[in-house]
């Protein structure tokens, strides 16, 4: 993974890129000690942080044009490492791919000025809260999770939302736009990158539940945190079993619950063909897009650098995919159950009703829900919903 690759472009602007549409300054204490240290005697005037703002914001420079120019208007010089506490979540803790791809960062990031505390969680939730207590300055969770922090970018995990991989590329593409940035903000936090983790697939012990009403009495695996997990599938008839990440395919595993929804990069590292076998599949239809998503407390991470961080996100689009795409192809075939069109008709009208009962409840941003039907309408025009839009 290249989650951390993105971090290398953070130079010691961090305190000097906090200014307001009216040009108004507003540095946090915390941002005026860092500006005072690596830019001793350097006025920050409205003027100069327009400048750095615009610099920020001029996708056609070059990355490296782009930190140099901030550098040199700012007066710049190195100093002391910026020191910054980012918290992973990873499932596997240490050993995990995604911590260990941060660890190899870390000596690159030092030449950049930028010297990372990296610390790894196997608890999503403990994560969470370290960032709100400010004990991380950045956190790497699920999109499910940061809906806490941003009911925005946290929307973009909608059940029947994004159908594809193509429509998570154009989404994400547009979330790395400057035109989006106000929008990265909320709160005391900023979305500093946005990566996809594949499609949310419905693993079965049983492949005769290949449809909502087969699914009538089955036990499902839902969030413990997300009650409206647990509504939806009791209004299939279904019960819901609260679990977490970690306990969740567990229970699928030991026949504790019969379905399980999870991205195929679950498959093997969570050993799920245990809960399938003998009889079991998965239901090859995704029911939403999933993302990861680094973010970080405002005061340490001013949103004109996140705009850079967010880009590079971007720009390594292709590499996580081509993981995901690895690690789907470890599914043999012999586990995928087709449905026909029917239902999966029968599916998105389900989605859609779930989506519009949750915009009306507050739980799913109606902005964000708006593009998603935009996007679908680009890439299918035909579709009903492109002619009577309610989304």
């Amino acid at each position: 993974m290249t989650f951390f690759r993105q971090l290398l472009i953070l130079p010691l602007l961090l305190g000097a890129l906090i200014a307001h549409a009216d040009n108004q300054l507003n540095l946090t204490p915390t941002q005026q000690a860092e500006l005072e240290k690596f830019a001793p005697g350097v006025s920050l005037t409205p003027e100069l942080a327009e400048k750095l703002r615009a610099i920020a914001y001029d996708q056609s420079r070059s990355l490296d044009d782009r930190i140099d120019a901030m550098q040199k208007v700012a007066g710049f010089s190195m100093g002391e490492p910026l020191k910054r506490r980012i918290c992973i979540w990873d499932i596997a803790g240490r050993a995990g791919p995604i911590y260990k791809a941060a660890e190899d960062q870390r000596t690159r990031l030092l030449e950049y000025g930028v010297e990372l505390d990296i610390q790894a969680y196997t608890s999503e939730s403990v994560v969470v809260e370290d960032l709100k207590a400010g004990v991380c300055d950045a956190a790497l969770i699920t999109g499910l999770r940061g809906r806490l922090f941003n009911k925005y970018t946290g929307t973009i995990d909608s059940i029947g939302g994004v159908p594809s991989d193509e429509h998570m590329k154009i989404l994400l593409q547009v979330m790395a736009s400057p035109k989006s940035a106000d929008k990265m903000v909320s709160g005391e936090y900023v979305i500093l990158g946005l990566a996809s983790a594949g499609g949310a697939y419905v693993f079965v012990n049983d492949r005769a539940i290949n449809t909502l009403a087969n699914a009538a009495g089955k036990r499902v695996a839902v969030l413990d945190y997300d009650p409206t997990q647990a509504e939806m599938v009791s209004q299939i008839g279904a019960t819901p079993v609260a679990s977490d990440i970690v306990s969740a395919p567990n229970k699928f595993n030991n026949g504790v619950v019969d379905v399980l929804a999870a991205p195929l990069v679950a498959y093997e590292v969570l050993e799920l063909y245990k809960g399938m076998s003998p009889d079991g599949g998965i239901i090859d239809y995704p029911l939403a897009q999933i993302t990861m998503q680094l973010i970080g407390r405002k005061d340490k991470f001013p949103n004109e650098v996140a705009q850079l961080v967010r880009e590079e996100f971007f720009n390594s689009y292709h590499l996580i995919k081509e993981r995901l795409d690895q690690e789907a192809a470890k599914v043999p075939d012999r586990w995928w159950i087709e449905i026909p069109d029917a239902d999966k008709r029968e599916y998105e009208t389900m989605m859609q009703e779930a989506r519009l009962t949750l915009r009306e409840k507050g739980y799913y941003d109606g902005d964000m829900l708006t593009l998603q039907r935009k996007i679908r309408c680009k890439l299918n025009p035909s579709k009903g919903e492109c002619a009577d839009p309610v989304e």
